[in-house]
């Protein structure tokens, strides 16, 4: 007798693994895990993230006069000369490096206005040294030995001393002049130092100074660059260092 159909078809019906029973979750499964990720990532990643939002923070003037005190305190013209940079640093002046004509000695361009060089003749100026007269008084001496890049025929009192090459060789003929190399230890507060922009006629020049509270003993510097204000920045090794001074030489 022959089998029915629906008995053969339920014979071969399946034949595969016999199906297993869904495994119940753990709750000390996957989320668990996830979660002890997360809260290791915010304890041991919260001091890295405070102390890079708080390298991008710029300095404040509160920090600045902190820093002022300190410097004063510690004496000698170098510490001043730094704290005049950082008091400095507070001015807001225009990027400005247009001719003026300027009284002489102590002339000026109008406070509001102003270059790099600009910023380091007004720090001396504040400890009367008077960089428009020593430069043109030396200039009108030695006109040869200074650089010869403006076509200028004779000294001019209303702008050599704004001219960051003609500070680089005042300051390499009348001060000490230091190493140019990445050690930050070998750059003291009070110094100034000369850089290379993008070529021996674009050049830039800042004063040396601490850094706030907090940031180690990297040393800081105050500058302006063009096109914007004045900065209190960590910037030392940012351009190719071309000159490093101290005037007056110790």
């Amino acid at each position: 007798m022959a089998r029915s159909r629906s008995n053969y078809y339920s014979a071969i019906e399946y034949i595969g693994p016999r199906p297993q029973k869904p495994k119940k979750q753990s709750f000390f499964g996957g989320w668990v895990i996830v979660a002890i990720a997360v809260a290791a990532g915010i304890f041991f990643g919260k001091p890295l993230i405070g102390g890079a939002l708080a390298a991008d923070k710029e300095p404040t003037d509160a920090q600045a006069e902190v820093v002022v005190e300190q410097l004063e305190s510690a004496g000698g013209f170098a510490n001043r000369l730094a704290a005049e940079a950082l008091r400095y640093s507070g001015s807001s002046v225009t990027y400005d490096p247009a001719y003026f004509k300027i009284p002489y000695p102590n002339g000026d361009v109008p406070a509001n206005r102003g270059v790099a060089a600009d910023l380091v003749v007004r720090c001396y100026r504040s400890l009367d040294i008077d960089l428009q007269k020593e430069i043109h008084e030396d200039i009108e001496g030695h006109f040869r030995v200074y650089p010869q890049l403006w076509a200028a025929q004779g000294p001019d009192r209303n702008i050599d001393h704004r001219r960051v090459q003609n500070l680089q060789r005042f300051f390499s003929r009348k001060g000490q002049t230091l190493s140019t190399g990445s050690d930050p230890s070998e750059y003291k507060p009070g110094d100034v130092v000369v850089w290379a922009l993008s070529n021996a006629a674009d050049m830039h020049v800042g004063i040396i100074v601490p850094g706030p509270a907090g940031t180690g003993d990297a040393p800081w510097v105050v500058h302006h660059p063009a096109g914007g204000g004045v900065k209190w920045e960590e910037a030392i090794f940012q351009y190719q260092i071309l000159g490093h001074f101290r005037f007056p030489a110790e």
